[in-house]
């Protein structure tokens, strides 16, 4: 029996789900969506908040504020309801319509920015607004998942930890690039152990993370408009970057066998399949990607026949077949 008093003390770091029935793959899945928030997001978050605490920046009477494209401020909007703070979250229209009732749900407010900046996006404007609202009301807490240290020790501390239990002949990691905090907590736990895992960020076609150019994106989670300042590009071995019609094509045949997972799952599973299928007939990996998120809040997006035809046209249009990656998709 288990009892808890918060509702971040759920949170199973040790399920992993094998995809070779689903996708014919040679792959193994580190399912994060098992925690009431949903997505990995809850354990940057809770180290976020439980670091301010320690250092006095945050205090009772206090509204944490968060640039967020919607998981991050879920985890934070129920962390901050549970421990007595105020929230707001500042997003943009990408934001899928249930994360934002979900934090509403938690009492939180939810700010929509719609006019980008005209160098750095959507994700510039928000960060500019949440800085501007910060000098000007000294109540706000801003924890900045951007550049705040304990976004990425978290996964330093518990989900590499977590992998390497389960996979001590582990040969080639798959992790989703956003603020990189996972890549970078990951990347560098990895980089400390004895026997060497290769590590594969995956990132969007329209991210500026890895240097590409930006483009209009429409699925939230991974990519990023301005180049995060967590990232350390050097402890990355490779990058592989997905169109966003594969990451909805993967999501869609995931969930014709049962499993319902987010678009940054699905961006990470297709950038996964595509390095495989890259790889000499007959090797032998042992091989893990990471899933932040559980694909209910997409319901009104991914999942939805005529979002998907006025963003993307007609599925029955698409080559499904998941081809090896081309060079130009692949940096090391």
């Amino acid at each position: 029996m288990t009892i808890i008093t918060a509702p971040y003390e759920i949170n199973a770091d040790d399920v992993f789900v094998d995809l070779r029935p689903v996708l014919d793959v040679p792959l193994h899945l580190k399912y994060e969506g098992i925690n009431l928030a949903g997505s990995v997001k809850l354990k940057a978050a809770l180290g976020m908040v439980l670091a301010a605490e320690r250092e006095g920046l945050l205090t009772p009477g206090d509204v944490l504020v968060e640039s967020s494209s919607g998981n991050l401020g879920v985890a934070l909007s129920m962390i901050a309801a549970h421990r007595g703070y105020g929230f707001l979250c500042v997003t943009d229209s990408r934001c899928n319509p249930a994360s934002k009732r979900l934090m509403e749900s938690f009492g939180a407010r939810v700010l929509v920015i719609s006019r980008p900046d005209k160098e750095r996006g959507l994700l510039g404007a928000r960060l500019d607004y949440v800085q501007r609202l910060c000098d000007f009301d000294p109540r706000y807490v801003w924890l900045n998942q951007y550049v705040n240290p304990h976004n990425w020790l978290a996964h330093y501390r518990s989900t590499g930890p977590a992998i390497a239990r389960q996979f001590p002949e582990l040969d080639v990691l798959f992790v989703g690039a956003g603020t990189t905090g996972t890549l970078m907590g990951l990347a560098r736990y990895f980089r400390e152990q004895e026997r060497p895992v290769r590590i594969v960020a995956v990132d969007s076609i329209g991210s500026v993370t890895f240097g590409g150019p930006a483009v209009p994106r429409y699925i939230p989670g991974l990519g990023a408009g301005v180049r995060p300042q967590l990232l350390d590009s050097s402890l990355v071995d490779e990058v592989v970057m997905v169109p966003e019609r594969d990451t909805l094509e993967c999501c869609h045949t995931m969930a014709r066998r049962g499993f319902l997972f987010g678009g940054s799952t699905g961006t990470v599973v297709s950038g996964a399949q595509r390095w495989l299928a890259g790889r000499p007939r007959g090797e032998q990996l042992t091989a893990v990607a990471l899933s932040p998120d559980q694909g209910d809040r997409y319901l009104d997006s991914l999942y939805d026949p005529e979002w998907v035809e006025r963003h993307f046209g007609d599925p029955r249009t698409w080559d499904t077949e998941i081809p090896a990656t081309p060079a130009e998709l692949v940096t090391s």
